[in-house]
C-alpha cells in the first residue's frame, strides 16, 4: 500500500502545479532541432507506434532524426524517427504531397514563418504549390490532412526508397488496392538490422489516377516490388479542398 501511494502522489502532484492547459503551451516541438539536437518537430505519442514527422535531409550527422532547423527544402513527411539518438535511421514511408505531374518530384521549398508545431500536432506551407500539411498522430496511425489549390493534377507521392543516414532497403512493394486505399511493405537494413514494416493508407477521397515509379520509370501496375519503389495518386480539387489520409 505505501509503494502505491508514493505512485499516486507522482502523477498527482504535477497537474497541481501545471494545469493540463497551461502545461501544453510551455512546449516546443522545435527545441533541438537545430545544431546537434537531433530532434524531430512532428507529431508523436508517448511510445506510440508512429513518428510522423517532415524530413529535410537524409545524410550526415545531423540529419539524425531527419529534421534539421537550418533547412528551407522538405523532402515529405516520413512515419518513423529517432529522437535525440546519435546514428540517424529511420525515415519509413515518405508522403509528399505536389501539384502536377510526379516525375522528377523530390521536395518542396517551405519557410519557418508558414510552419509551427505544438504537442501531437504539425503544420506548414509548401511554398511551390500552395499546399498546407498539417500532420497529427493516434498511438498507431499517422493522420495528413493537405489543403490543396484548384487543380486537376492534385499529387501525393508514396516514396518507399526514402530513409536516414545509413539506412538501405533490402526488399519493398507496393499496391494500389481499390480508388481510396494503398498498402506496401517495406524491408531495410542500417542502424537497427532487418527492419521490416507493413502499412496501409486510406484517403477520404476516391483518387482518379495512379501510378507507379522504379528507377524512375513511369508504370501503371497495380503492384510494383524491388529496391527503388516510388508511386502516387492523383485527384482533383476545388479551392482550397481538404484531402485526408490516414
Amino acid at each position: 500500500m505505501q509503494r502505491s501511494s508514493l505512485l499516486l502522489l507522482s502523477f498527482v502532484l504535477p497537474s497541481v502545479c501545471f494545469p493540463q492547459n497551461n502545461a501544453l503551451r510551455l512546449v516546443n516541438p522545435f527545441v533541438g532541432t537545430d545544431a546537434h539536437g537531433h530532434t524531430f518537430p512532428g507529431a508523436t505519442m508517448p511510445f506510440g507506434m508512429v513518428q510522423l514527422s517532415p524530413d529535410t535531409r537524409v545524410e550526415g550527422w545531423d540529419a539524425c532524426a531527419g529534421y534539421h532547423y537550418s533547412d528551407s527544402t522538405l523532402l515529405g513527411f516520413s512515419h518513423t524517427h529517432l529522437s535525440g539518438t546519435g546514428i540517424p535511421d529511420y525515415g519509413d514511408i515518405l508522403f509528399l504531397p505536389a501539384t502536377g505531374t510526379p516525375q522528377g518530384r523530390t521536395s518542396s521549398r517551405f519557410s519557418h514563418e508558414k510552419e509551427s508545431a505544438s504537442p501531437g500536432y504539425y503544420k506548414v506551407e509548401l511554398q511551390e504549390d500552395h499546399i498546407t500539411a498539417e500532420l497529427t498522430a493516434t498511438r498507431r496511425v499517422g493522420v495528413h490532412r493537405y489543403t490543396f489549390p484548384k487543380t486537376d493534377q492534385a499529387t501525393v507521392i508514396i516514396d518507399l526508397k526514402h530513409g536516414l543516414g545509413p539506412d538501405v532497403v533490402l526488399d519493398s512493394w507496393l499496391e494500389f488496392v481499390r480508388d481510396s486505399e494503398i498498402r506496401g511493405f517495406r524491408r531495410s537494413t542500417g542502424w537497427a538490422k532487418d527492419q521490416r514494416v507493413y502499412f496501409v493508407a486510406q484517403f477520404s477521397k476516391p483518387f482518379h489516377s495512379f501510378g507507379n515509379m522504379e528507377a524512375g520509370k513511369a508504370r501503371k501496375s497495380r503492384r510494383i516490388s524491388g529496391k527503388d519503389v516510388r508511386g502516387f495518386v492523383q485527384f482533383g480539387t476545388a479551392e482550397s479542398e481538404k484531402i485526408m489520409i490516414k
